[in-house]
């Protein structure tokens, strides 16, 4: 099930939005405002974004600039205004795409889907590399100097995670909510659990460099070699 958030600051449209991508079996999140998206955005595992470009306040321009800051997930910008250079602003600001209203709510749907598996099938052909560690997130596979050991898929989305994310930490709430994509509960012993295990095994395979950080009362983070 893909998580979805729908930005706009008409309750009408979220409303229509929502319960259609509902019915096509998505999960979705809602924002009325840029300052509420940029703590949900900032918080929470997305698949996409729905973004209206004009709310008041910060408007949808300067919200993607702010996600990109942070995020690489796909954002679709709504607007009434379809002109060349609005959509060329959208784009330049970080946006994968631009639909004019009034719109199809079932374009709308087939733009958030391609766009997700487009995103989709760029990460699956990836390989992470970080001087002699290699993170294959294809085959799912953690390789050091041709040598590797087996991770549960658990335990290497949360490695993939780390790693795609180097240098920003992590805390087991975060951690939880965005490989986990669910609500913080008791399951938080779960990935602590597992994130005991990454780092055992991480040991095993390259004893001599650490690269999950612990940062006091923060959490962790994922540190490569240049």
């Amino acid at each position: 099930m893909y998580r979805i958030l729908l930005v706009d600051d008409d309750p009408h449209i979220i409303k229509t939005n929502s319960v259609f991508l509902k019915r096509q079996g998505y999960q979705v999140i809602s924002a009325e405002n840029g300052a509420d998206a940029l703590k949900i955005s900032s918080s929470a595992a997305l698949d996409a974004i729905v973004l209206d470009v004009d709310m008041p306040g910060a408007d949808g321009i300067a919200v993607c600039r702010k996600i990109r800051e942070i995020s690489s997930v796909p954002i679709i910008f709504l607007s009434a205004y379809a002109r060349t250079d609005d959509r060329i602003r959208g784009l330049m600001a970080g946006g994968d795409d631009y639909l004019g209203k009034p719109y199809s709510l079932t374009e709308l749907e087939l733009r958030i889907r391609l766009r997700i598996q487009r995103r989709l099938n760029q990460e699956i052909r990836e390989v992470l590399r970080f001087g002699l560690l290699e993170i294959d997130l294809g085959l799912q596979e953690v390789r050091y100097q041709n040598n590797t050991i087996p991770f549960s898929t658990l335990e290497f989305n949360l490695l993939a995670f780390l790693a795609q994310n180097p240098g920003q930490v992590f805390s087991y709430e975060q951690l939880y909510d965005r490989v986990w994509k669910s609500p913080v509960n008791k399951g938080i012993h779960n990935i602590q659990v597992c994130m005991a295990r990454v780092r055992q095994k991480l040991d095993q395979l390259c004893p001599d460099i650490h690269y999950i950080e612990t940062v006091r009362r923060k959490g962790y983070r994922f540190v490569g070699e240049d």
